[in-house]
């Protein structure tokens, strides 16, 4: 991938705030609208999940899932060539309280200050979504296959906006 793309790339994940998290539950397909976080480390999309959820049941460890980030679309735009980051991912949840939790609860507070309230409920846990492989579309006949660093930067903290 040039370094115009990968730059492209990590603006959409900094600049959107929400992904599409694709599951299966119960042998149906179920989509989920979700806040995200970038973990520390760029390894990782950081969610929290609500256990009253019917995507929740399909967001366990070990799970993988498929995930979308875009651009929003917006009237001026050709909804056929919006950027957009679709990978694969495998969920980790970390056990509350570890080191890993307070890191990726931390990268969620700091995005979404309404999380610190959330995450005080009982129903409320935290996933890592452990990035795999994907196909970043950056607009018509601009397509490239990505793996699981593609967030990561030598030097950086992986922090997206």
């Amino acid at each position: 991938m040039d370094a115009q793309a990968l730059e492209s790339l990590r603006s959409l994940v900094a600049t959107e705030r929400v992904l599409t998290a694709a599951v299966v539950v119960d042998g149906e397909p179920v989509a989920a609208l979700l806040p995200y976080a970038v973990a520390s480390d760029g390894s990782a999309l950081v969610v929290q999940v609500s256990g009253l959820a019917r995507h929740a049941a399909g967001m366990r460890s070990g799970a993988t899932i498929g995930v979308l980030v875009h651009a929003a679309a917006t009237s001026d735009r050709d909804p056929t060539a919006l950027p957009r980051l679709s990978m694969q991912a495998v969920v980790e949840e970390p056990e509350r309280g570890s080191a890993a939790f307070v890191d990726a609860a931390t990268r969620l507070v700091e995005r979404f200050p309404i999380v610190a309230t959330t995450l005080a409920l009982g129903d409320f846990r935290v996933c890592l979504l452990k990035l795999g492989r994907g196909r970043y579309v950056e607009g018509f006949a601009r397509a490239v296959n990505v793996g699981p660093d593609i967030l990561r930067s030598p030097g950086a903290d992986g922090q997206a906006g």
